[in-house]
């Protein structure tokens, strides 16, 4: 038992029969769920990335936070300069080994990789880690979610899609809304307040605009995905997004939604920011520092 009080920004995710990964429904059966739970492996990850880790409550949660944009860059997830690689992994080393030391450093990097490329810009990683002298590992947490959150990808899980044209895009969503890449660039945002409805149709997923961003014309933007599953799980997420980062409070069951339609009755089923922020602040809960 982790005893996650900001349990909420997080999920358990899974890798389905087609190699995508998938977040665990929490009010569904894993029978239900997951086809193979043998030989299925479950991984706890960040579901929601707030735009400020200020507004992270718990030294332990910035921790996993931390984690979890460790593993972002091993896996190519998180693409930054060189530049930037190097001074988050800095930042890494001074939080789990401490104080700068050169000889441990280097036999510490030997056994850990922490980038791709992590040998053609060791030396810039221990200029970087030498400056961090006397930080602690929650002020070290903390810098690697400050640099972390001013990057493009931040947080970015891509969904394959191609446009209209049979373009080939990457669709995403944040705090702020639907997002449409090609490549690692970022093309369009759809905010939150310029969206209308959300929903998917087989493999079509349908953005409806509010008229006064779009004019009497186009106002339904349409995305093809590779399969209707594919579609759906997009929808999803979109769905639980919004609410997380845009209500105040949990849709009540019974409300007809009108944001999402079509397709599915799922809603998300935690506690919204505004809610978990709230509750940390009512309960006068003792911040404690995180043993590791």
């Amino acid at each position: 038992h982790l005893n996650l009080i900001e349990s909420d920004y997080f999920g358990i995710e899974f890798q389905n029969i087609q190699s995508y990964w998938i977040w665990l429904e929490p009010m569904k059966p894993v029978i239900k769920q997951v086809r193979r739970p043998k030989t299925t492996m479950l991984r706890l990850a960040v579901k929601f990335f707030p735009p400020d880790p200020g507004q992270l409550q718990e030294e332990y949660t910035r921790y996993l936070f931390a984690l979890q944009i460790k593993r972002d860059l091993a896996e190519e997830r998180l693409t930054c300069s060189d530049n930037t690689a190097a001074l988050l992994v800095s930042h890494l080393l001074q939080s789990e080994i401490g104080d700068f030391d050169e000889s441990e450093d280097r036999e510490h990097l030997k056994t850990n990789q922490y980038l791709p490329n992590q040998e053609r810009i060791e030396g810039k990683i221990l200029e970087f880690h030498r400056k961090h002298v006397g930080q602690t590992t929650a002020e070290s947490d903390f810098q690697v979610l400050e640099i972390a959150r001013k990057l493009e990808m931040y947080g970015i899980r891509f969904h394959l899609a191609s446009d209209r044209e049979g373009t080939k895009i990457n669709l995403a969503v944040s705090h702020m809304g639907v997002l449409v890449f090609q490549g690692n660039t970022k093309i369009n945002t759809f905010n939150w307040s310029k969206v209308r409805k959300l929903s998917f149709k087989r493999k079509r997923f349908l953005i409806k605009l509010h008229p006064e961003v779009c004019g009497p014309y186009q106002d339904t933007l349409e995305f093809l995905l590779g399969s209707r599953d594919e579609c759906k799980n997009f929808w999803k997420i979109c769905v639980e997004y919004h609410t997380f980062f845009r209500l105040f409070d949990q849709p009540k069951p019974k409300a007809k939604a009108v944001f999402f339609t079509r397709g599915s009755s799922f809603r998300y089923s935690g506690r919204t920011q505004k809610q978990l922020v709230d509750y940390i602040k009512d309960s006068g809960m003792k911040k404690t520092p995180y043993e590791r």
